[in-house]
């Protein structure tokens, strides 16, 4: 994504997959929207298919809401997940949650 307004990373220790999640945000009725949100993962097929669900499920969501979305969320959103693959989808949500935050302390400066 070209000059997004917040970055967030995570990885797995368990497995070695690393995530970059990028978003734009804009105001609408006074809330803050997820109004593009893409990804960077280098890892598993599980894991570029959790990054990949978790931008169809925070696109359009205010922040708030956004960032309550939880690993078994993005894992029922794809039919289910192998039990040794549950991680990725931790990985997914965790790196929404680090832009999200990134994006809150850039706001405050």
């Amino acid at each position: 994504m070209k000059d997004p307004d917040a970055v967030g990373n995570a990885g797995s220790a368990v497995c070695g997959d690393y995530m970059h999640v990028f978003i734009k945000v804009k105001e609408e009725d006074g809330k803050e929207i997820i109004d593009e949100i893409s990804f960077q993962t280098f890892g598993c097929a599980a894991a570029i298919a959790s990054s990949s669900m978790l931008t169809e499920m925070a696109r359009g969501k205010p922040l708030e809401e956004a960032e309550k979305l939880t690993k078994m969320e993005i894992v029922d959103a794809l039919g289910g997940l192998p039990e040794p693959k549950i991680h990725c989808s931790v990985m997914a949500a965790d790196g929404l949650k680090e832009a999200i935050r990134v994006y809150r302390e850039k706001k405050l400066k």
